[in-house]
């Protein structure tokens, strides 16, 4: 290796790759910003100015764009090639190290476009593709986490064919992830074409004509939802996010099914801390179903709460908390078998009460903010929506029936609503205190969502009486028949928001009033079927 060109806007790593590539007597090339940072630190640096002849322009837009520059990474080592070389000043480049302006990290959709523009590299796109197309002679490196593996073999003498190929195959990827997001970003800013009218036309722009998601690997998972499945978790490029960025404090390498019910908990988890804010909230998931929500002024309340809730689902479970896990909770949650605590932390006590239970994993996490889209599989393709996390509040509801909601059940009404929003249709929550008491999720019909809720709920009081404990009733979805109101009286219940829409809801509305049952609708149904 006798010529590395190198750069980079990240510096991260580049003098110690520099230093070891000049202690080998490589020369090195390398262009503004870059080569300034080299001779800060004591290395000699030619710069690609005396290389090509020209000088930078444009404020460096344009600096490496030249016969010189690719002649030399391009050329194949054959004896022929001299002639062309020499023509246009050119002697062959071995390595190039390029990371690219951070239009990701710093472009949003509300960037202004002379600003994002500002930062779509070319140069730099440009260097990646050739130095990748000759992989046989050239080592491309495109990211700083790269750097210490090359250098290893470099020192020992592998910079093997296939290890090369490696690395042109992730400068590519790189480069096609790098032009999808600028193109997102301006197809973001267009207004859509003209076309026949029709349902498409309200599409919003995070919906173009073309649609790629980019993902890395995460982690190798043991297996996916069951021990024959092969599975893997993946993120999207760039900065981690969400369950990519979570730490675990302590057990085993999460799962397949502990992420995804891992996920369920958090994503109902905020809308529990949304709609109450100041207050703890708790929330268990079996199945990515919730088993057992509360809120409560303590934390330790909130989990007691959600685990009276549901003492039998629990078991195995996944349990999400939105305030870091103190003592008292820890205390509450030793004796029971669970495989996940998700929280924005652990105390040094709550820690060492949890030790105890060596497989139970800890997983530290912060936010919860989620997708812009939600993408799923059908055969044939794929299905992508916006995510149902708009925020929800008692204000916009309206009262349906002659008997008025008393303001003692609004704060259940609430917590039953945001519970229902993260089960499986059709689905069924029934609350009192602030605490469900009786979840029915993923049933065929409603009237079956509406029993196992409420069987559960009189399991959970005294002498099964809801209408003594209080009790609400929340539904995903409108009721089609009077029956769901029926049963529901039957059982005691105080109260029942549901949205409402339903060809027959004046049925509902009759059956409401008969039985002396407030009844709200919200406008909105929240049904979730995968």
């Amino acid at each position: 290796m006798e010529r590395a060109l190198l750069s980079v806007w990240s510096k991260e790593g580049l003098a110690q790759l520099a230093e070891a590539l000049h202690q080998r007597g490589v020369e090195l090339l390398s262009t503004g910003g870059t080569a300034r940072y080299l001779q800060e630190h004591g290395l000699p640096v030619t710069e690609l100015a005396q290389v090509t002849g020209a000088p930078e322009v444009l404020g460096g837009r344009v600096k490496s764009l030249h016969p010189a520059v690719y002649a030399g990474i391009l050329a194949r080592r054959r004896p022929g090639e001299e002639a062309d070389l020499a023509r246009v000043g050119a002697r062959p480049i071995d390595l190039v190290c390029v990371n690219l302006y951070p239009f990701e990290e710093q472009v949003r959709r509300e960037t202004p476009l002379d600003e994002a523009l500002e930062l779509v590299d070319i140069g730099g796109v440009s260097l990646l593709r050739a130095a990748a197309k000759a992989f046989p002679h050239v080592v491309v490196l495109s990211r700083p986490d790269q750097y210490p593996e090359f250098l290893e073999r470099l020192a020992a003498g592998r910079l093997d064919l296939a290890y090369r190929r490696r690395l042109a195959a992730e400068a590519l990827a790189r480069t096609a992830a790098y032009d999808e997001q600028i193109a997102a970003y301006l197809a973001a800013g267009l207004e859509a074409p003209d076309r026949p009218e029709g349902p498409e036309d309200a599409l919003p722009a995070s919906f173009p004509e073309t649609y790629t998601l980019r993902l890395v690997r995460a982690a190798s998972l043991r297996y996916g939802e069951n021990p024959h499945q092969a599975a893997a978790f993946y993120r999207p490029e760039g900065p981690a996010q969400g369950l990519a960025a979570a730490r675990l404090l302590q057990g085993k390498a999460l799962s397949f099914n502990n992420l995804n019910d891992g996920s369920a908990a958090w994503r109902l988890l905020g809308g529990l801390s949304q709609a109450f804010p100041g207050m703890a909230a708790a929330v268990a998931v079996k199945h990515t179903n919730p088993c057992g929500a509360a809120v409560a002024p303590t934390l330790a309340e909130a989990f007691r709460k959600a685990y009276e809730a549901d003492p039998v689902s629990i078991f195995g479970g996944i349990v999400a908390l939105n305030r870091p896990v103190d003592r008292a909770t820890a205390e509450l949650m030793a004796p029971l078998f669970l495989e996940v605590v998700l929280a924005p932390g652990f105390s040094e006590e709550a820690r060492q009460v949890l030790a105890r239970k060596p497989s139970l994993r800890l997983l530290e996490l912060q936010g919860h903010g989620g997708p812009r889209v939600e993408l799923r599989p059908v055969w044939g393709g794929y299905l992508l929506q916006e995510p149902d996390d708009g925020p929800a509040s008692p204000e916009g509801w309206r009262l349906v029936t002659q008997a008025a909601v008393d303001p003692r059940r609004l704060p259940d009404l609430l917590l039953a609503w945001q519970v229902v929003r993260g089960c499986f249709s059709n689905a069924i929550v029934v609350a009192a205190g602030g605490q469900t008491l009786g979840i029915g999720a993923g049933q065929v019909n409603r009237i079956d969502a509406a029993r196992h809720a409420l069987e559960r709920a009189r399991a959970r009081v005294p002498g099964g009486d809801l209408r003594n404990a209080g009790a609400v009733l929340a539904s995903d979805g409108f009721f089609p028949f009077p029956d769901v109101v029926e049963v529901a009286a039957a059982a005691g219940i105080c109260a029942i928001v549901q949205p409402g829409g339903s060809k027959r809801d004046g049925e509902s509305i009759a059956a409401a009033d008969r039985a002396g049952i407030p009844m709200l609708f919200t406008g909105r149904r929240h049904f979730r079927h995968a």
